[in-house]
């Protein structure tokens, strides 16, 4: 009896050659799976589906997943406004996590003996695959052919060739990885510390330069809707990176510590989430308190800390999870933004729950609440530690 392998597929150099090489020198019965978390066409599924036939496995399935990976995990990274050092909306960290758990899923439903993905011996994916893997399907063996055999990218070309098999590796300088919140890039430039990564690199070419507004509509956190028309949060999110990737927006590499230690570099490509990010933030800063805002910034970072290492089935990540969910009970409003190319600006909010526009005063203006002797009062009161602390300072310096 051949071992059943479930293999994580995306249409890649890397599971190609792990295709190939558990059927054809393992002699396994390997099962496809591509999970599309968004990202993937009808056509670019049924093209992954075409090479994992010339790959020779035994079937191949499409796991259609993005609507679950928005409600179990990217809308708490809007709710956290988590951009990893600054920069990164965590396009491939989240991604890999939901991944991993619909595979070990669909491993567990066919009574995989066995289940294997490509990802190499030098990023942060095998540490995330095999977490959840050992996790969820314990005694289940996990094999990893691009890590263990050490291979090059160019070495996997030409294995794949002494196949024959004939595709395309044009970009296979590049590894990209496309889904609903981004796209990320890596290879070439990026394995160096100075170079830039070149305009052809990222998959939407540049191309509109009329400036043009777009409104987005918050309820209680999640967008919903764009100019006016009501949305479910997946197609918005969709529907937004269409109207803002053409500008260019989104652009970066991101560079930083991977969770086996050493620093690396990946480019991105992420209009919608910077945009949803910025904006849901704008609208925060109008409906949230002083100290909702603060803590939420604290546990913000944690969550998407706690995600990038691989800590996702750690218990507080649900705790983290109820206490953003519920800070959004007033964050729903309209945010006007004015995509350019390369950049994008954030004009304003409109909200009922706006705090600005209160009867309590305009600040910089007009108090309407309190009188002058009251400010007095509470100056003096605020200022007590600092006084009492000056005081002592100056005492002891005077007996020096």
């Amino acid at each position: 009896m051949k071992k059943k392998v479930v293999l994580a597929f995306s249409g890649g150099l890397d599971t190609n050659f792990c295709a190939v090489y558990l059927t054809r020198e393992k002699g396994m019965e390997v099962h496809a799976a591509l999970v599309d978390t968004g990202g993937f066409s009808e056509e670019e599924k049924a093209a992954v589906a075409e090479r994992a036939k010339m790959a020779g496995v035994s079937s191949f399935h499409v796991l259609n997943r993005t609507h679950d990976y928005y409600d179990r995990i990217i809308r708490y990274l809007i709710y956290g406004n988590v951009l990893k050092n600054n920069a990164y909306p965590l396009s491939v960290s989240a991604e890999r996590v939901y991944q991993a758990i619909a595979l070990a899923e669909f491993a567990a439903s066919i009574n995989a003996e066995a289940i294997a993905h490509g990802s190499t011996g030098a990023g942060n994916d095998q540490v995330r695959f095999d977490l959840a893997f050992g996790l969820l399907l314990p005694g289940v063996e996990i094999i990893t052919p691009i890590r263990d055999l050490k291979l090059s990218r160019q070495q996997e070309i030409e294995y794949l060739k002494e196949a024959g098999i004939e595709l395309d590796w044009t970009k296979a300088q590049y590894s990209i990885n496309k889904g609903l919140w981004g796209t990320s890039l890596g290879g070439a430039e990026t394995l160096t510390s100075h170079l830039p990564l070149p305009d052809e690199a990222y998959p939407t070419p540049v191309t509109k330069t009329e400036p043009v507004e777009v409104t987005l509509q918050f309820t209680e956190g999640q967008l919903t809707g764009l100019n006016g028309t009501a949305m479910d949060p997946v197609d918005a999110i969709t529907t937004l990176d269409e109207m803002a990737a053409g500008y260019g927006i989104g652009r970066d590499v991101h560079v930083g510590d991977t969770i086996i230690g050493i620093k690396g570099r990946v480019g991105f490509e992420a209009a919608a989430p910077l945009i949803i990010i910025k904006a849901h933030h704008l609208l925060e800063k109008h409906t949230l308190s002083k100290w909702q805002l603060h803590w939420k910034q604290q546990l913000g970072e944690w969550y998407g800390m706690f995600l990038h290492e691989s800590q996702y089935f750690e218990p507080s990540m649900r705790n983290i999870e109820t206490f953003l969910e519920d800070t959004q009970k007033t964050v729903t409003g309209q945010v006007s933004v004015t995509l350019h190319p390369y950049r994008f600006a954030v004009n304003g909010i409109t909200s009922p729950f706006d705090l600005m526009q209160s009867s309590f005063g305009t600040y910089g203006e007009m108090n309407e609440k309190w009188t002058g002797e009251d400010v007095k009062g509470f100056t003096k009161v605020i200022s007590t530690s600092l006084r009492l602390h000056r005081t002592v300072q100056q005492d002891q310096t005077k007996e020096a």
